[in-house]
């Protein structure tokens, strides 16, 4: 039998144009326009983004590139091949500033958001004194010494939010799927329940019709909270109630002060003026209340106070130690050393201050999952109890 042969259909697939009047629609322009304007509504979705332990790689591979005598040039080059994306775009335009004679500095400050004030700064001093290397090391360890405090920090808060998470979870399973099942056992006994059973029962109802709404409006005010906190007023009021909580606050308070002081204090070591320290101390920190005031200190300062005697009028935000250091500092001629030690005093209490707040939120929260599931556990076992206590044997 002869085959049939099955004819080939050639698909010619053309983008198309659709023509209404005056308005026309080209699917190509409409997807070119639509990612701009995405683009430009988030801009932070497509930026370039370096975390601190990138920051620090990048300032150490350069540091020694630039020491065996490779040029900035050549050294952005051969990084710019480890990267892709955003990033491998900013460090191409690093690169062809650098190919028309500029500074390190002066190509970073395009990509200021990205390095911060403090590294562009801190190359800035060694391309004007011919410490590049030294500086872009120096750099790498400052920014080791910035994520370790970071991760200090959030260890710290961690685990009590895990512990929370955990407690929750537990006692909604009990609450929402178990004691619904034993529900109908204690309501058809016709025996006045126990106190805790009968909150137990409120409680269950409540979740099992209302909890849906319950989580709507969580939801509902993470929202208001996020567009809230784009608002000056409210970020400061936030951050101003986080340094006043008990434990916790002290910790947020020392991160800062080390962050502060580190950054002044080599800053100043790097020949700055102590107007640009405060600037560039004001634009690291994430803390408002502490960038208030450093610029009212700013102000003060042009004004000719010293630096201890404005930090006096603010004891809950710089604690006497501080100001009575930073008096002998200004008083010898030494503040960039006294503040580099201010800092790592600060780094040694933050170490305890986290210490301690494992050591007491810990059992706390433990007690607190205990006494929930302990409660649910009576709720459930003391009707039980009081009925088998009450069955007369045969």
């Amino acid at each position: 039998m002869n085959k049939l042969k099955t004819p080939k259909i050639r698909l010619n697939i053309t983008m198309p144009k659709f023509d209404f009047g005056n308005f026309s629609f080209d699917q190509k322009n409409f997807v070119s326009v639509f990612f701009r304007n995405l683009y430009s509504t988030f801009p932070g979705l497509f930026s370039a983004r370096l975390s601190l332990q990138e920051q620090s790689l990048f300032a150490r591979r350069l540091s020694l590139l630039s020491k065996s005598g490779v040029p900035l040039f050549e050294s952005v080059n051969i990084l710019k091949r480890q990267t892709k994306g955003a990033n491998r775009k900013m460090f191409d335009r690093i690169s062809h500033d650098l190919s028309q004679g500029q500074y390190l500095s002066k190509a970073l400050m395009r990509y200021r958001k990205v390095f911060g004030n403090f590294a562009i700064n801190i190359i800035q001093v060694g391309e004007t004194s011919g410490t590049i290397a030294e500086n872009l090391k120096y750099l790498a360890e400052e920014l080791d010494k910035k994520r370790e405090l970071r991760g200090k920090v959030t260890s710290a808060l961690v685990y009590p939010v895990i512990i929370a998470l955990a407690s929750l979870g537990i006692c909604g399973f009990l609450t929402i799927y178990l004691f619904p099942k034993l529900m109908p056992i204690f309501l058809s006994l016709n025996v006045k329940l126990p106190l805790a059973t009968r909150i137990l029962i409120w409680v269950s109802r409540f979740l099992i019709n209302y909890g849906w709404w319950l989580i709507l409006g969580l939801i509902l005010f993470i929202i208001a909270f996020i567009v809230a906190h784009k608002y000056y007023r409210f970020r400061f009021f936030v951050d101003r109630m986080i340094l006043r909580i008990p434990f916790m606050g002290g910790v947020i308070q020392y991160y800062h002060l080390s962050n502060l002081t580190r950054t002044m204090g080599l800053l100043l070591k790097g020949q700055l003026r102590v107007i640009e320290a405060i600037e560039v101390a004001r634009d690291t920190t994430a803390s408002l209340p502490y960038a208030k005031e450093l610029d009212h200190l700013k102000i003060a300062i042009t004004k000719g106070s010293s630096i201890a005697r404005h930090l006096e009028k603010e004891p809950k935000l710089f604690p006497s130690m501080l100001t009575e250091m930073v008096s002998v500092g200004e008083t010898t001629g030494n503040l960039s050393e006294t503040l580099v030690y201010l800092a790592q005093i600060y780094e040694q209490e933050l170490a305890e201050k986290t210490k301690q707040l494992s050591s007491v939120i810990e059992p706390a929260m433990m007690i607190v999952m205990g006494v929930l599931v302990g409660f649910i556990a009576i709720s459930i076992i003391t009707p039980i109890y009081e009925v088998t206590q009450h069955l007369a044997p045969r």
